[in-house]
């Protein structure tokens, strides 16, 4: 065997789906086995592996026992020269594998390599070459000198990130998320230390790489899309904890005691210092729209107060009392009722701000007419503090929100302008899908791939992209990984990243189309809601609806048995439904063609038989297939008695 190729999955399907899809392609010509270890999933993971990916090799572990240990299960299990270590939330080119190997056969050297890297944007990942972090590199990285100085080889030894990103170079550590290793290169140096639960232990290997007398390299000329990237929780302090915990496992093992110690001081200041600044920062973002909203309500009143004052009264007829203490009383009331409407919870609302203020107003005049005469300032100043509250904090936030300040994101749901790259049938197909999420979008058309591809709903031809978006202002494009090469998708990515467009790729025969706009997202999904089937109360009306139903069917058996064919096979049918290895009512096809939907037993009947008369192969599978989708996002026990009614005579087959 030439390669092994090693995915360790958690929780991630529709990620895994597209990544096994890619590695597929790209080891059509090389003798290759695939292994997916999972560590004890609960999304259908095992299921989508078994019914769509049967020729890959499934370790299932019943706890999560980390990233090493699960690499080691499939290593150990492993027959290749190779060992490529891959992460499920990736895609490879068609050609990535054979580029890889034919590079390591011509370098006997090198014991690891590892490959350019980009997010879901097309933005090179500067994890894809990294130095060993000693001391001082951890330093620089940690206090920003690596930032501040990119280019520098004193200061920017983390990411490396003075060496070009387009040229092949020797480097310190690999990255997890791609790790070609030689296999002999491991039974020299030892497997993945399985100290490392997560993070650290591609740094380990790569060091004791080094020292094992091999080298690592870069390796730039195929690149891999990377969704999540070693970035995707860094702002929370469990990552960080996790993370630095991790180096200092690494310190502990591999420098003397002094820059041990020395390193782990430096870490655990690092720690607290995170600590506190993800407080600070905690801090900050729940209380600056609160303070703003109270500055800019106040200022407010300093300006109507002597307006009205004039109009109505003379300067000065209001008691410093009013805006000393009054004013910010009913500040105080109005903001506590925009957060108890979620006017806070971010992205905002408007109309749960607006809501707020509302019952904010109503909560004040109803303690304005409760209080003392001499407490009782003014009626109209309330509403007009009512109306210059609804009017300021919805203009101040949709001011910042089209200056696109993070911290004033809005939940706006804007439409989304998206092309589809791919030939007519798959294509709609993804629009029939696309159709059927909750995603409020806008089609702008098809995008073709070669002049084959004809239609007037065809804007263009994917060799003009870029001509394409800005011309149709196209804020997505969803690829069509059945007619477009991985390495044609990547190519078109790193084309528009100068560009303000999404993507994503829909795996064939999948009903989910996913991507990434960022390292910093754990990934957009567009995906039929198919929940109603999965339902716990859902399975059990089902079961219910079973059990009775086959006893209907074997009350009425002696008049039934003499309208079907096989009178063995209603008995036999009866007794698997009644016994749960099957149901009455189940998909058209086979689980291989409806991976994507909930598991359910197979059935006698399907959705289907409401439409076809005989018991021939349907012409139109598509359709037919989209008849699954319904029955399961729609599933009700009436839907499986109306379907047993009208075809009680094929309850034999």
């Amino acid at each position: 065997m030439e390669l092994s190729v090693i995915i360790v999955n958690y929780n991630v399907k529709h990620f895994l789906e597209q990544c096994l899809h890619s590695v597929l392609k790209a080891s059509r010509n090389i003798p290759t086995e695939i292994f997916v270890v999972d560590n004890n999933s609960v999304d259908g993971s095992q299921e989508l592996v078994q019914d769509k990916f049967p020729k890959a090799q499934f370790i299932s572990n019943q706890v999560n026992v980390g990233f090493s240990k699960a690499n080691n299960q499939a290593i150990r299990k492993a027959t290749g020269k190779y060992i490529l270590l891959l992460n499920p939330d990736t895609v490879v080119e068609e050609d990535t594998f054979s580029k890889v190997i034919n590079y390591m056969n011509q370098h006997p050297e090198a014991g690891g390599l590892g490959v350019k890297m980009i997010d879901g944007k097309g933005n090179f990942l500067p994890e894809s070459k990294r130095g060993l972090p000693t001391p001082w590199v951890a330093f620089c990285k940690m206090f920003g000198l690596s930032a501040l100085f990119p280019k520098s080889k004193k200061f920017a030894r983390y990411h490396l990130s003075y060496l070009s990103e387009d040229e092949v170079h020797e480097v310190d550590v690999l990255a997890g998320a791609f790790m070609l290793l030689r296999k002999e290169t491991l039974d020299e140096v030892g497997l993945l230390d399985e100290d490392f639960f997560m993070y650290g232990e591609d740094i380990d290997l790569s060091y004791r790489i080094s020292k094992g007398g091999y080298k690592n390299y870069y390796f730039p000329e195929t690149t891999i899309i990377h969704y999540k990237g070693e970035s995707t929780k860094k702002g929370s302090l469990n990552y960080v904890k996790v993370f630095y915990m991790a180096m200092i496992i690494f310190a502990q093992k591999h420098f003397s005691a002094g820059r041990a110690g020395a390193y782990t001081f430096l870490l655990h200041l690092a720690i607290w210092f995170r600590a506190l600044l993800s407080i600070v920062r905690r801090f900050t973002d729940k209380i600056i729209l609160p303070l703003l909203d109270a500055l800019i309500i106040y200022a407010g009143f300093l300006v109507l107060t002597p307006l009205w004052e004039y109009y109505r009264y003379e300067p000065g007829y209001y008691p410093s009392f009013f805006s000393q203490v009054v004013v910010p009383v009913y500040i105080f009331i109005w903001l506590a009722a925009i957060y108890s409407s979620g006017g806070y919870k971010k992205p905002v609302s408007l109309i749960q701000v607006m809501r707020g203020i509302l019952w904010g107003s109503i909560t004040i005049l109803l303690v304005y007419s409760l209080v003392d005469e001499e407490y009782r300032f003014s009626r109209a100043l309330i509403l007009l503090g009512t109306a210059w509250a609804g009017f300021a904090l919805t203009m101040y936030r949709l001011l910042f929100y089209w200056m696109k300040w993070k911290a004033f994101g809005l939940d706006i749901k804007r439409t989304k302008k998206i092309a589809i790259a791919g030939h007519p049938a798959e294509a709609m197909r993804v629009r029939d899908i696309l159709r059927q999420t909750r995603i409020q979008s806008e089609f702008a058309g098809f995008i073709a791939i070669d002049p084959g591809d004809a239609g007037d709903q065809y804007i263009g031809s994917i060799n003009k992209l870029n001509e394409i978006v800005r011309i149709n202002r196209i804020d997505e494009i969803i690829f069509c990984a059945e007619n477009i090469r991985s390495a044609d998708i990547i190519r078109a990515m790193l084309e528009l990243t100068s560009l303000d467009v999404d993507f994503k790729i829909a795996p064939p025969e999948s009903i989910s189309i996913i991507g990434s706009n960022s390292i910093h997202t754990a990934g957009d999904l567009y995906v039929v809601h198919i929940n109603s089937i999965s339902k716990p109360v859902n399975r059990r009306k089902k079961r219910a609806f079973d059990i009775t139903a086959t006893i209907f069917i074997l009350l009425f058996s002696p008049a039934l048995i003499w309208f079907v064919d096989k009178k063995h096979g209603l008995f036999k049918n009866s007794f698997q439904v009644f016994t749960g290895k099957i149901t009455w009512v189940g998909y058209y096809g086979n689980s291989s063609q409806n991976t994507g939907l909930p598991q359910i037993k197979p059935g006698i009947l399907s959705p289907a038989d409401m439409f076809l008369t005989h018991n021939n192969e349907p012409e139109n599978k598509t359709a037919l297939q989209k008849l699954n989708v319904l029955y399961a996002r729609n599933y009700s026990i009436f839907t499986d008695a109306e379907i047993l009614l009208k075809n009680w005579r094929k309850l034999d087959r």
